[in-house]
């Protein structure tokens, strides 16, 4: 079902190839700049957002095997993920039972067990508590109440998402709308982890703001990738996560073929974003790539940082790696050089005070969906998410 969804996405994309036209919003859209920098409206975002809903924070290719694991923060919440014995994958607060020590240091590894640094309470890939240091003179508790405090976790397509709340009760799979059906033909599982980098920015929205829209390609980014994409787009959502696309004359040659023969790579061509913090975007450094750009709030309302994934297919050879190094590069130059000074500036502006609302055009549909769906949950309490997320199923374009 999923590949006659992406032939039916390339069918929608010739027809507005041949009649010159895009899909548009009904009208134009309007945000309270305040929502860029507010405190307590930020604050409601980390809440509602960042600590309710499940965030993309590992790679299957990244710890493909048994104790392997990453460690991360997350909404300001540290977060252990790792995968145990079975093979299956376990996410756990990077919190040690005794005092609430971060057990693992933030990045990846591989360990037979987890011990904390502070006094060295030991646990395994299921998060029991295994030993206490000194015991006899500790005194009796009952370990099996002790041990690490599980998150909800679900890998899907070869990405693992986690929700920092470890008494959510959200279903992971309702909210990801059939989505991860899409991403599954990427087949991530088996793709090359090759190189890792953070970059700084502005508030999460504005930065964000900029992985849904193509309408300032070809201006913003005029003196390095810009004048080569088209500025016009259309959005393919399930829920509240979307895949934007510009009209693509080449497909119309797929007219004159059977459509089991229409290339996979081409129909998942653009930009497919991961609500609320992930794009993934194409490219062709040293073999076919993706950039995968995780954004997370920083400590403030006017900070970001976003983590650049450099993934490549296949891993790459020496002459490869050398394009794709040099791919990278570029990409890191573009998003912190023009995209993040652009929107740090942006940020600024706005702090003022002195600008009611920004707008988004009847071509920024992308943008109107992502504010939408951040006022939604905002307005949501924890019992209706399920209910809300399990009536926006259905893909839309």
């Amino acid at each position: 079902m999923s590949r006659e969804l992406l032939v039916e996405m390339a069918k929608h994309n010739i027809s507005h190839v041949k009649a010159n036209t895009v899909a548009g919003a009904d009208e134009v859209f309007k945000v309270p700049a305040s929502h860029y920098y507010d405190p307590e409206h930020w604050q409601r975002e980390m809440d509602q957002v960042f600590r309710r809903m499940p965030l993309l924070l590992a790679l299957t290719c990244e710890m493909p095997n048994p104790g392997d694991y990453r460690a991360c923060e997350a909404g300001g919440v540290p977060i252990l993920i790792c995968r145990d014995q079975a093979g299956a994958v376990q996410a756990f607060l990077n919190m040690c039972a005794h005092r609430g020590a971060q057990i693992m240091p933030e990045g990846n590894g591989n360990t037979h067990r987890f011990t904390c640094p502070y006094h060295a309470w030991t646990y395994n890939h299921q998060g029991a508590l295994t030993g206490i240091f000194s015991h006899k003179e500790f005194g009796d508790i009952d370990k099996s109440c002790y041990g690490l405090r599980k998150l909800p976790v679900l890998e899907r397509a070869g990405l693992i998402w986690v929700i920092p709340n470890p008494d959510s009760d959200l279903s992971i799979e309702t909210f990801l709308s059939g989505y991860d059906d899409m991403l599954a033909h990427f087949n991530f599982a088996d793709w090359h982890l090759f190189s890792r980098r953070a970059v700084a920015g502005p508030n999460w929205k504005i930065a964000y703001d900029g992985y849904l829209d193509l309408y300032h390609l070809p201006i913003l980014h005029k003196n390095s990738f810009g004048p080569n994409f088209p500025h016009k787009s259309m959005y393919y959502a399930w829920g509240p996560h979307q895949r934007v696309a510009s009209p693509d004359p080449s497909l119309v040659a797929y007219e004159e073929m059977d459509e089991q023969d229409w290339n996979t790579t081409h129909l998942l061509s653009g930009v497919w974003t991961i609500f609320p913090h992930v794009s993934i975007a194409s490219f062709d450094g040293g073999g076919r790539s993706v950039m995968l750009s995780q954004l997370f709030p920083g400590k403030t309302p006017a900070e970001s940082v976003t983590v650049q994934n450099y993934l490549m297919e296949n891993e790459p050879d020496e002459e490869q790696a050398k394009e794709a190094h040099a791919q990278f590069e570029f990409l890191e130059m573009v998003v912190r050089d023009e995209d993040y000074a652009t929107g740090l500036k942006q940020q600024t502006a706005l702090q003022t005070g002195f600008k009611d609302h920004v707008l988004f055009g009847r071509n920024e549909e992308g943008g109107q969906r992502f504010h939408g769906w951040v006022d939604k949950l905002l307005q949501t309490p924890d019992n209706q998410l399920n209910e809300l997320f399990s009536n926006s199923q259905e893909p839309s374009f």
